[in-house]
C-alpha cells in the first residue's frame, strides 16, 4: 500500500473546494461590474434640445453669462455646490501671483503622494522632477492632484497654508459662497455657486501665465531624463463647430458629480458658462452644446443691452430666487473621494433637472417646442487624470 502523502493530499482538496467557489466569486465580480457600466451607460442617454423654449440643462447649478455680464440661461445659479478640482483654479491663481518661477524644477516627494492620497492615478510618480511651468499645465490641464502641494511648495506655502491663500484670494473676489478645506478639490467642502466660479475662471483668464494654459488643447510636459508626458486639456469636449473654448476646468468627485466653467466664443461674441452636478461625464459638454446650439438659434434674444453703463457692465441677477441657501458641505475625507475621474464613452445622458430661470424680464420666450434629439457633435476623447 502507498504511503499517504498528506500535504500533497491536503492541497489536492484545497483546491477541488476552493477552485469553483473563486470562479463563482469571479464570475459575481464580472457581473457586478458588468451591471455597474450598463447602469452608467444607461444614464448617459440622449436628451431633448430644448425644454418649454429654453436650453434642456441637465445640471443641477448653472449660469451663462454673455461678455457684458447679462444672464442668458440661469438655474440656481447662488446655490452653494461641491465644486471639486474646479477648486485648481484658486490654487494656481494663488501661485501665479506669488510670482512662481516658471522654469525652477520641482520634485514630486511622498508629502504630494499623501496630499492626493484617494484621488485619481497619477501620472507624477514620486521622484520626478519637472519645470513648474509643466506643473501648472499639469494641474489645470490634466487635474492632476499631485501638481497642487508641488507647486505651492515652489513658493513656500505648505497645503494649508495654501488653502488659507486660496480663501483669502476669494474674498479679494468677493466670492462670499466659495469656500476651500484643501488645495486640490478632494474635498466635498471645497464648495461655490455657478456664478462665483465663473469669476473664478475671470481671474485666471486675466493672469498672462495661465489664461494661455486654460485654452490649450494639448501640452506635453517633460520630467527631466524620463519621457515626456502628453495631456489633452479636460475642458476640451467643449469644443465643436460652434464653439470655440477660450478657457475652463473640470472638476469631478463623488460629491459634487461632474463640474464645468468654461469661456466660449459663440456666433461672434464671449459666454461664460458654469455647470454644476451634471450627472455623466460627456452631460456638461452636452449642456454647453445645447446653450450653444440654442443661442445660435436665438440671435434676437441677444442684442446688446443699450441701457447699460459702457463702462460698468451690468451682472444681472436670476430673473426668480433660489430659495434658501444651501447648508455648508461637510468635509469628506479625502480617501472617500475620487477627482477626475476617468473618461467614460457613453452618449450624452438625461438627469433630472428643476425648471430653469426665464430670460429676463423684457425679453418674451418663444413658444413650447417639441422635443428634439439632442444637436452635439461628440468631442475628441479626453485624457483626464489617469
Amino acid at each position: 500500500m502507498g504511503r499517504f502523502n498528506w500535504p500533497g493530499s491536503v492541497l489536492v482538496a484545497l483546491v477541488l473546494l476552493v477552485g469553483p467557489w473563486a470562479a463563482g466569486t469571479a464570475s459575481a465580480r464580472a457581473k457586478h461590474a458588468a451591471r455597474r457600466h450598463k447602469h452608467a451607460v444607461a444614464r448617459e442617454r440622449p436628451v431633448a434640445a430644448t425644454r418649454a423654449g429654453l436650453p434642456n440643462v441637465q445640471a443641477q447649478g448653472a449660469l451663462v453669462l454673455d461678455e457684458g455680464g447679462r444672464p442668458v440661461f440661469a438655474k440656481n445659479p447662488d446655490k452653494e455646490r461641491p465644486i471639486a478640482s474646479i477648486s485648481k483654479l484658486a490654487a494656481t491663481l494663488v501661485v501665479a501671483e506669488k510670482g512662481v518661477e516658471l522654469e525652477g524644477l520641482s520634485t514630486i516627494n511622498k508629502g504630494d503622494i499623501e496630499v492626493a492620497k484617494g484621488g485619481a492615478r497619477s501620472r507624477l510618480l514620486e521622484g520626478l522632477t519637472l519645470s513648474n511651468r509643466d506643473l501648472l499645465h499639469s494641474a489645470l490641464m490634466g487635474s492632476d492632484n499631485r501638481a497642487i502641494p508641488a507647486l505651492g511648495r515652489a513658493v513656500k506655502l505648505t497645503p494649508a497654508q495654501l488653502t488659507a491663500a486660496m480663501n483669502a484670494k476669494a474674498r479679494a473676489l468677493g466670492l462670499k459662497n466659495t469656500r476651500f478645506h484643501e488645495p486640490t478639490g478632494l474635498s466635498t467642502g471645497n464648495v461655490s455657486t455657478p456664478r462665483e466660479i465663473i469669476t473664478m475662471l475671470k481671474a485666471v483668464m486675466a493672469n498672462a501665465t495661465l489664461a494661455p494654459i486654460t485654452r490649450r488643447a494639448e501640452y506635453d510636459a517633460h520630467p527631466v531624463g524620463k519621457p515626456p508626458i502628453h495631456y489633452n486639456n479636460t475642458n476640451h469636449p467643449a469644443a465643436r463647430g460652434n464653439v470655440q473654448v477660450l478657457g475652463g476646468k473640470t472638476g469631478y468627485n463623488d460629491e459634487a458629480r461632474y463640474c464645468l466653467v468654461v469661456a466660449t466664443r459663440i456666433d461672434g461674441r464671449t459666454y461664460y458658462m458654469a455647470f454644476l452636478g451634471d450627472d455623466g461625464k460627456m452631460t456638461r459638454f452636452g449642456d454647453v452644446a445645447r446653450v450653444a446650439d440654442w443661442i445660435v438659434s436665438h440671435p434676437q434674444k441677444l442684442a446688446p443691452d443699450k441701457t447699460a453703463p459702457a463702462s460698468a457692465p451690468r451682472v444681472a441677477k436670476a430673473s426668480v430666487p433660489d430659495g434658501p441657501a444651501a447648508p455648508p458641505v461637510p468635509f469628506v475625507p479625502r480617501s472617500a473621494q475620487v477627482t477626475e475621474a476617468a473618461p467614460e464613452a457613453a452618449p450624452i445622458a438625461a438627469a433630472p433637472a428643476t425648471p430653469p430661470v426665464p430670460l429676463p424680464v423684457g425679453v418674451a420666450a418663444p413658444p413650447p417646442e417639441a422635443p428634439a434629439a439632442e444637436r452635439t457633435t461628440p468631442g475628441p476623447a479626453t485624457v483626464a487624470t489617469p
